[in-house]
């Protein structure tokens, strides 16, 4: 039980009961032995000096295949293979831990090599794991992409089923962690009932919240209500998707962006791939455009958003920058990613954006 906690200070006793083949009050009196024996200091109540960024949902053995010619329908067509590590929220925590914020990622991994591979590589890289649900027996996550020969996507399949796991319950679970973080960022790879329930700990007072969407279909995993949300980052298409037609008009999409604020959302970034971003702000809806890149510069395009929005996270998360000057800065970490062949480019720092120190973002802010 002891090799338990210390593997997982946030594990719940029924979690424990559960490893153990004990009940959970046999537990109880167990955890109340060590507080006495002073084996154990109470749970993982405590708050650590820096707080972390807590990223929630996907992370993917990634692999991508590239066309060497223009990519032809129907036929076989030459190509080049690499396989990497993804997942919308793990890409985010690398990225915020390239820019030096201390990051936390809670998802759901298979016992297999690629999810023992996905942990050390993220714990190499800074991102704490702890709390990260291993389901036995199950096969981790992966995302295929098809990339032309100019490195954009032709098409992507995901097979993604484990992170239906990452329940209510499992959040629950994970209640101190959360509580412990100074900004909650989740992908919509959760279920609508996981998000429901991270909205509604934001809505009473919780952490801040930002949620990022990952594709037209999943859009269904966003529930009505958006009280307590402080983000929601999506693109075009995925707003299209929300809003049920399509937007061909900055004033449509203004008017989208509306949409999702009377339902409770305070602000929405609106990605459009290489043209820029849209914005609110107060009353509005701002326009910013993408760093001019040769396409000869450009290399691949996968990991680009979830760069961006990692800059916006860290953005949020220092206090110090303005929507505007988070989206810029994420516009930056985007055209760097886009000239790298990693998912997440090595030479990500916070020096990229001239950054300041700036105190850690607080409930009250929000």
């Amino acid at each position: 039980m002891y090799q338990l906690i210390r593997s997982n200070p946030f594990i719940s006793q029924q979690e424990m009961a559960d490893a153990l083949g004990l009940s959970r009050s046999a537990v109880a009196g167990h955890v109340a032995t060590l507080i006495r024996e002073r084996r154990l200091m109470g749970r993982a109540y405590v708050l650590p000096q820096e707080r972390a960024v807590l990223c929630i949902g996907a992370a993917n053995l990634d692999r991508k295949l590239r066309t060497l010619a223009p990519l032809q329908l129907g036929t076989s067509n030459p190509a080049n293979a690499e396989e990497t590590y993804g997942g919308v929220a793990r890409n985010i925590a690398e990225n915020l831990a390239r820019l030096g914020t201390p990051c936390a990622l809670l998802t759901a991994l298979g016992d297999d090599n690629a999810g023992q591979a996905l942990r050390g590589h993220a714990q190499a890289n800074g991102i704490d794991m702890t709390g990260t649900l291993v389901l036995p027996g199950v096969a981790t996550g992966t995302y295929t992409a098809v990339l032309d020969a100019g490195g954009e996507m032709v098409v992507a399949l995901a097979d993604m089923a484990l992170y239906e796991q990452l329940t209510p319950a499992i959040l629950a679970g994970r209640q101190p962690q959360r509580n412990a973080a100074s900004l909650v960022v989740a992908d919509l790879n959760l279920p609508h009932d996981s998000v429901a329930a991270l909205l509604t700990d934001a809505r009473n007072g919780g952490v801040p919240l930002v949620l990022v969407a990952v594709s037209q279909p999943k859009m269904a995993r966003l529930p009505r209500a958006l009280q307590g949300l402080r983000l929601l980052i999506l693109n075009r298409g995925e707003l299209e998707a929300r809003a049920g037609h399509a937007l061909p008009t900055e004033a449509a999409v203004r008017n989208a962006c509306r949409a999702l604020q009377a339902d409770g959302a305070q602000d929405v970034i609106v990605t459009c791939g290489a043209a820029g971003v849209y914005h609110t702000v107060p009353g509005d809806l701002q326009w910013l455009p993408a760093q001019a890149l040769d396409d000869a510069a450009v290399v691949d395009v996968t990991g680009a958003g979830d760069a961006f929005s990692a800059a916006v996270c860290w953005s949020l998360a220092q206090g110090d920058a303005s929507l505007t000057d988070a989206c810029q800065r994420g516009l930056q970490a985007a055209a760097l990613t886009l000239q790298s062949n990693h998912t997440v480019s090595p030479a990500l720092t916070a020096s990229l954006f001239g950054s300041r120190s700036g105190a850690p973002l607080s409930h009250e802010q929000e």
